[in-house]
This record gives structure tokens, sequence and C-alpha cells, in this order.
């Protein structure tokens, strides 16, 4: 029982990482990873909506019809998002300026969806809400990390403390668009290689993995056209 629960608690960190392997949350990742400190914010802040989205929309599978769980998850998902966005305005001002747009749009981010209509929605409340602690801190770690790296490369600072901006110059293009592509294609390439490309699960790619296929119908023919 203890292996089963830590499994699930350590499945987000690499062998399901939602944004090196899974591939998911890729607009914010990229958006927000020019700075340490919005890819650590944004990160924590997802977190928080993870877990406690996990835990109502488990604790509610036998309330909620069947027709209408999506609907009902944004609107469980986006009460804990606007929470999270006045606790930030709140009490730091400068760092819900800097991830602006990105807060209110965790609302239909595709790793809080994914995992409400994959986990939480079959699981008990006890391994939704350890799905939702895993699942934040891989993404936490991954966009930290990522952004670790573009603003010592592209800025020569760590957190807003100058490094090597007085010993070489920084290379501007990783705090850009490009840069941000590179640094995550990279990131995913390491991922493989390290784990020697085994950390997804076969079976779980296509339509017998998307969130959509029970409602679309088209996962036992092979295809999905949503």
């Amino acid at each position: 029982m203890k292996d089963n629960k830590l499994a699930i608690l350590t499945n987000g960190f690499i062998k399901e990482n939602p944004v090196l392997v899974l591939v998911l949350g890729t607009c914010p990742t990229l958006a927000v990873s020019t700075q340490a400190i919005n890819g650590l914010g944004m990160g924590l802040s997802t977190t928080v909506v993870l877990i406690f989205s996990n835990i109502f929309i488990s604790s509610l599978k036998r309330v909620i019809p069947d027709k209408v769980r999506i609907p009902c998850y944004i609107v469980v998902i986006a009460t804990f998002v606007t929470i999270v966005q006045l606790l930030l305005k709140a009490y730091f001002p400068d760092l819900d300026r800097a991830l602006g747009i990105y807060i209110p749009l965790i609302v239909v981010n595709c790793i809080i969806l994914g995992r409400a209509e994959m986990f939480a929605n079959k699981n008990s409340v006890v391994d939704s809400a350890l799905d939702g602690v895993g699942m934040g801190i891989g993404f936490t770690l991954a966009l930290t990390a990522m952004a670790c790296v573009r603003e010592l490369i592209g800025s020569g600072s760590l957190f807003g403390i100058s490094l090597t901006a007085h010993l070489i110059d920084p290379m501007a293009i990783f705090v850009l668009a490009p840069g941000g592509f590179f640094t995550f294609g990279v990131m995913i390439a390491l991922v493989n290689k390290i784990t020697r490309g085994k950390v997804r699960d076969k079976q779980k790619q296509g339509c017998a993995g998307c969130a959509q296929a029970a409602a679309c119908g088209q996962a036992e023919e092979g295809g999905c056209q949503s």
C-alpha cells in the first residue's frame, strides 16, 4: 500500500513529468520561464490548484453527471484559480503582474484538466491529492529548471541576482521565444537520454490516453476525430 502511494506521488517527477514527458502546459512553460522567480511562482500556483481541484473532483465524482463533467471540472478549477490569483494580488503583486494572463489561464491548463479526467475522476481522495502534489512538483521543477537556464544565459542573473552579467555577455536570445523552444527541446532530449527513452508508457499514447476519448467515442475505433 505504501509503495503504491509513493509511486502515485513520484510519478510526476520524471516518469510522467507533465512538461518534459507528457508535453502538457507548453504555452505557460515557454511564456513565463524567462526568469526563475516567474517559473517558481507559476509552478507553485499551478500545484495549489492541482491539489485542491483533484481533491474536490474526486470527492464529487459520484455526484457530477457524466454528461456535464467537463464543465463541472472547469467550474471547480476556476474557483481555486480565482482564490490563487486574489492571494497573489494581495501578497505578491509584482509576481502577479509578471505572470499576467497566465494565472487565469490555469483554468484551461491541459495538465489540470487531464489529471481531473484521467485520475481524480477514477481514484480516491487521498490518491488524487498525492497525484496533484506529485504532478505539481514535477511541473514546478521542470518550469523552474528551464527558467534558471534561460535567465542565467540570457540575462546573466539568477532569481534577479547578477552572476555572470559582468563576466560574459548574456545571450539575449534565450529570453526570447527561440531560446525558449531551444531550451525546452534540450531538456526533453536530456530526460530521454538519462532514462533511455523508457519514461513514456506506450499504451497511453494516442486515443487511449486522451482525456476526450470517452466523450468522442473513438477510443475503440482507432482514431480520435476531435
